[in-house]
């Protein structure tokens, strides 16, 4: 096990998968994965928010493990609207890294099987998505059919 690394993400779980939303600040990584628990909700999926704003990353048996500190848990900051609270976990198993897509240039398609180096020595398979999506969670789980499971 790795010493905790604190990082400026929101982590989540749907179903037993972890999904770690990283991005710049401004993004909508909090708005993003509320409407994806939102939406895992509405599918009768199990979901709980990990951590949101600071996510503290270790290492367990080579699996990333994402924590909230106590003093935020169970809070997640939607821009503009404020602060609510959701059912939360205290930490678990991150199995992907949600990064910013693009919708035009010639990073429209994101290379399959992107890789993501979120710190050093901790690195997810990378989903990209863009804000403002109607169904988040729809589109995670096309490019991840195991979302959920």
């Amino acid at each position: 096990m790795t010493a905790a690394l604190n990082i400026h993400a929101t982590a989540i779980v749907v179903g037993r998968t972890g999904l770690l939303f990283s991005g710049p600040s401004g993004w909508g990584k909090s708005m993003l994965a509320f409407a994806c628990m939102t939406e895992a909700r509405r599918l009768g999926l199990f979901t709980a928010l990990v951590a949101d704003d600071q996510v503290l990353l270790s290492e367990e048996a080579g699996t990333v493990i994402a924590a909230c500190p106590p003093s935020i848990a169970g809070l997640i900051e939607l821009r503009g609207t404020g602060i609510v609270r959701q059912d939360h976990i205290a930490r678990a198993p991150m199995h992907y890294a949600v990064l910013p897509g693009s919708a035009s240039g010639e990073n429209r398609l994101p290379p399959e099987g992107e890789i993501v180096s979120l710190a050093a020595g901790f690195s997810l398979p990378a989903l990209r998505l863009l804000t403002g999506v109607p169904s988040p969670l729809a589109i995670l789980m096309a490019k991840a059919p195991d979302i959920g499971h």
